[in-house]
């Protein structure tokens, strides 16, 4: 696909991690300021010009800010809140949610915890 746009939201919440070795601070409850990026893409511009409005991708805002901001994400996802699940869990939100609604198509989630590292998840199988 040729053209790309991207958007970033955050969100706050805590987590721990099970599974890590004694004493890996991960273990510990703690808690992050998350930053998700998402990452549309199209082969054909819609008028005037997008790929999506920017302001179309406002849902996918709102459930991030009811679903996990100030939250505990153990007590909110079926899956260990790693950040690689979590972009997964979240591609799946916006390919089921917000995807049939707006012009172009998911080509990443990246989730960050830090300012200095991230993961990123893209949907396997969605060439047109």
């Amino acid at each position: 696909m040729g053209y790309r746009i991207g958007k970033r939201f955050s969100f706050d919440a805590a987590h721990h991690l099970d599974g890590l070795p004694p004493g890996h601070k991960c273990a510990r409850v703690h808690g992050h300021t998350y930053t998700v990026e998402v990452v549309f893409a199209a082969d054909r511009l819609d008028e005037p010009g997008f790929v999506t409005d920017f302001g179309d991708l406002e849902p996918f805002g709102t459930y991030l800010d009811e679903k996990f901001d100030h939250r505990d994400l153990n007590d909110v996802l079926d899956v260990p809140p790693t950040s690689e699940l979590l972009a997964a869990h979240l591609a799946q939100w916006i390919i089921d949610s917000l995807e049939p609604l707006v012009q172009g198509r998911l080509e990443s989630v990246r989730v960050a915890e830090s300012p200095n590292s991230w993961a990123e998840f893209a949907p396997a199988g969605r060439d047109e």
